[in-house]
């Protein structure tokens, strides 16, 4: 198999996106296949205007088309929404080559977050989009749940990993950042932009210290906000790993990711998770007694300090990056065995009418 993933999201980008897409790479060449990537780094790109890490390419068809016979993919997984995902759509219906879909984010809650969007529109157009293709990989029950109600088909589950070996209660020395300051430690890690809620996090009144880790658009903001709050910008590594191990709580605020690999990474530390009752948490913690999940964020956080660190770190070991990949390859050999769906009904926003 050489499979073609087509993703608008990639290094130097930090998020679950890329980790996820990154291990499926490491993991496919382990498996004896052979990925190939099309990313914003192959094209002509700018910066998306309040996320300037992120690359918005000048990607069409055509350009994609100049590059396809050296890409020579026998499969072909289209990662994102975004312009190389849709040019590289766009080329494969053209050519009449199935194609398998994921869909790692909720970006018609991120824009009705940002601008006056309603979320039925946004819904529309990712329901055509993603419903040209042979299969529609999703990260959780509840998730597939949600879609299947808003008229999503052929969806299909790819769960997600952790490294247990990185990711451990005993990562390594308390890290000096968090010298001095009081206790309990309620941690945040995640890209500080509007739709991951943080402000709900440092608006909790809370004992002890909350530290932040992460960057975004909107730090500047939250920095202001909440000026008692130990920013610390992106960790990566072993001494992300560190920060987790030395928390008492991990507070996970969004409303709307559609899992979380920071829960899982939070877990195989050994750090309880305190969390709405949403995708993702809901799916990872549920009734696990892991962490503590409330609509009141607040009490699931002083009650999540009574979780055993072992629980936290025995439900982390369910999960493998392993796992995860033999759930992607085995859904697109199966996607691209199966007959194309039966797509129906008038494009909306300009999409081909052959989709």
């Amino acid at each position: 198999m050489r499979l073609l993933i087509a993703t608008d999201a990639w290094h130097p980008q930090v998020n679950g996106v890329v980790r996820s897409l990154q291990h499926m790479v490491d993991a496919g060449r382990a498996l004896g296949c052979e990925p190939v990537l099309l990313t914003p780094s192959d094209f002509r790109s700018m910066p998306m205007p309040g996320y300037p890490e992120i690359r918005l390419a000048y990607a069409t068809r055509a350009r994609v088309a100049r590059r396809w016979d050296g890409l020579a993919p026998s499969h072909v997984h289209i990662a994102t929404e975004g312009t190389v995902g849709y040019a590289v759509r766009r080329h494969c219906l053209a050519t009449g080559r199935p194609f398998t879909t994921s869909y790692h984010t909720r970006f018609p809650e991120y824009l009705a977050a940002r601008a006056p969007v309603p979320e039925s529109w946004s819904y529309a157009w990712l329901r055509r989009f993603h419903g040209a293709a042979r299969g529609t990989m999703v990260s959780t029950a509840s998730l597939e749940q949600d879609l299947r109600a808003r008229g999503f088909r052929n969806l299909m589950r790819w769960t997600r990993g952790v490294d247990t070996a990185l990711f451990h209660p005993d990562a390594g020395p308390a890290p000096v950042a968090l010298a001095g300051l009081p206790r309990p430690h309620f941690l945040f890690v995640g890209r500080l932009a509007v739709e991951k809620n943080v402000e709900a996090f440092l608006k909790l009144d809370l004992p002890g210290s909350k530290v932040v880790v992460g960057d975004g658009p909107d730090r500047a903001r939250l920095a202001a906000l909440a000026p008692e709050a130990c920013f610390l910008g992106t960790r990566t590594g072993s001494e992300l790993a560190a920060l987790y191990a030395a928390a008492d709580v991990f507070v996970f605020p969004s409303l709307t990711d559609t899992f979380g690999i920071v829960l899982l990474e939070a877990l195989a530390c050994g750090t309880p998770v305190a969390a709405y009752p949403v995708t993702g948490p809901l799916d990872v913690i549920g009734q696990t007694g892991a962490g503590v999940l409330d609509t009141d964020l607040r009490e699931a956080a002083l009650a999540a300090l009574a979780v055993p660190r072992a629980a936290a770190r025995s439900e982390a070991l369910r999960y493998s990056w392993a796992e995860s990949a033999r759930q992607f390859y085995a859904n697109i050999a199966d996607a691209h065995e199966a007959d194309p769906p039966q797509i129906r009904g008038p494009a909306p926003f300009g999409l081909e009418s052959t989709a």
